[in-house]
């Protein structure tokens, strides 16, 4: 029969450090794993969106000359857990960019996620999110509008856009 001696105060240490430590990289294991959306209308083979805000039409010309650009649709064609919006300015100044993305759902109706004027020095990125999946919906589109009829000094600037889904 052998018997079992405690170990030492810097042995008890250093295997509470190696369990503390595989119990991390097994959360790791688990992260989250995310998927670019597909943007409705664009390039099937980039999930990226590059545009300009473009002036607001004035109605009733606007109606028969066609609408802004400022919205972009990606299609949700699968549940996830949590969405997350990549946003990035392609201008080659500082630029404030009005942007508002929404969740939009199978039965019609949509929430608001984000609603700010984000400042970017060129090239620069902000990421939006995760937004948690709202239980008992279900999501088809990922909506993000920027642009605003309040912001008049935002027209001209350039910016790149994507949407992740995740699990």
């Amino acid at each position: 029969m052998t018997s079992r001696r405690p170990l030492a105060p810097s042995r008890r240490l250093v295997l509470t450090l190696a369990c503390s430590l595989s119990l991390a990289s097994a959360g790791a294991a688990r992260a989250e794993t995310c998927t670019f959306l597909r943007p409705i209308g664009g390039d099937s083979q980039n999930p990226v969106v590059t545009k300009r805000v473009e002036r607001p039409r004035v109605a009733p010309l606007g109606m028969l000359l066609g609408r802004t650009n400022w919205n972009t649709d990606f299609a949700v064609e699968r549940d996830f857990t949590s969405y997350r919006i990549n946003f990035q300015s392609a201008s080659t100044e500082r630029g404030v960019f009005p942007v508002a993305a929404f969740l939009r759902f199978t039965d019609n109706t949509n929430i608001r996620l984000v609603d700010e004027n984000v400042t970017l020095q060129p090239e620069e990125s902000r990421s939006f999110g995760p937004f948690p999946a709202v239980p008992g919906r279900r999501t088809n589109q990922v909506n993000v509008r920027v642009g605003s009829t309040t912001m008049p000094g935002s027209i001209g600037f350039s910016y790149r856009v994507s949407v992740e889904g995740c699990t």
